[in-house]
């Protein structure tokens, strides 16, 4: 197999694997399983603080790391971040 000079050649002979979808749905779908019981968890926990009769703010103020911690896990699992990192 000849490679052009733009071109490097694979040292193992093997193509990567990647299906029609570009190879990440598995790796989406992966991720929100994976994330998706701490963002229950997360959102139960200011459901129950809206229903134990606090004030609404702490249960908003509570939120936002949720979500931001949920959205960064699924990013870090979903693009394979950790791959190769052992």
């Amino acid at each position: 197999m000849a490679t052009t000079a733009g071109e490097e050649a694979d040292p193992s002979g093997t193509e990567p694997d990647t299906d029609a979808s570009g190879g990440s749905g598995r790796s989406r779908k992966w991720a929100a399983l994976a994330v998706l019981p701490f963002l229950a968890i997360g959102v139960g926990n200011v459901v129950l603080i809206l229903l134990q009769g606090l004030e609404p703010l702490w249960g908003f103020l509570i939120l936002p790391p949720i979500l931001f911690c949920s959205v960064l896990a699924y990013l870090v699992f979903s693009t394979d971040f950790l791959e190769g990192r052992t």
